[in-house]
């Protein structure tokens, strides 16, 4: 433990340079608004219609909403981040160690990502205690229990919507190329939760914006150590490997 914590203290004094400018009380203002403009103004509508979605739709969302599950996310990374660790051991050759290293921090990175906003967010939404869309006859858009320790108050944020933005915003940073893409597919598949009348609106925006908003200050976390990004001229963090970068 004492060498694992000197190798990080290295790492952090090596790879000082100033933090990004995240401005992040602007982002967390427009962020809050948009959560709430949802709420008051697409949130009872919604419960209203939910049931009334046409079947193609309901149809689209059933198939695809699990994909924003945690559990393959989780055992994938966690693969990578022992896989890696392990062949480290195994192999000769030091470029091989470090690739098989560099595989390891993705996985504990996208690991970290993944589980702790997933915690977060689950902590959140009992403590919240919002009454689901299919509560909406009884309790409307706006029921809240807190602590009730059931399911159905257990609206906002939306645990897929965490974790769909914390992955696919991990996945446009380790691959700033492919980042429109990426965050285009994590914004559909988010809003299969919609589609199959899990949530409201503003449960899967503030479950995307919590998800990307953590797999970011994670990179940057990761980037003060030297672990899978670097930190750019402006503090920002980007793909330590090349190969990433283009």
């Amino acid at each position: 433990m004492k060498n694992l914590m000197a190798t990080l203290d290295r790492r952090m004094r090596r790879n000082r340079g100033k933090w990004p400018c995240l401005r992040w009380q602007a982002a967390l203002f427009l962020t809050g608004n948009l959560v709430l403009i949802l709420a008051l103004l697409y949130d009872s509508h919604f419960g209203e219609n939910a049931r009334d979605l046409p079947k193609e739709i309901r149809f689209f969302g059933r198939n695809l909403t699990d994909l924003g599950k945690s559990g393959w996310i989780l055992f994938i990374s966690a693969f990578l981040l022992f896989e890696g660790l392990a062949l480290a051991r195994l192999l000769r050759s030091p470029t091989e160690r470090g690739r098989a290293m560099f595989m390891s921090a993705v996985g504990a990175y996208v690991l970290i990502s993944i589980a702790a906003s997933g915690l977060l967010a689950n902590l959140l939404k009992r403590l919240i205690g919002r009454a689901r869309p299919e509560k909406f006859d009884q309790f409307g858009a706006f029921g809240f229990h807190p602590l009730a320790g059931d399911a159905g108050f257990e609206s906002f944020p939306s645990g897929h919507s965490t974790t769909i933005g914390a992955f696919f915003v991990a996945l446009a940073l380790l691959c700033p190329r492919w980042s429109p893409i990426f965050l285009a597919a994590g914004l559909w598949l988010g809003m299969t939760r919609l589609m199959v009348g899990a949530h409201y609106p503003s449960d899967i925006i503030a479950g995307l914006a919590f998800g990307g908003w953590f797999s970011f200050f994670m990179a940057i976390v990761f980037s003060r150590y030297g672990l899978v990004f670097a930190t750019s001229d402006n503090g920002w963090p980007t793909p330590r490997h090349p190969a990433l970068r283009t």
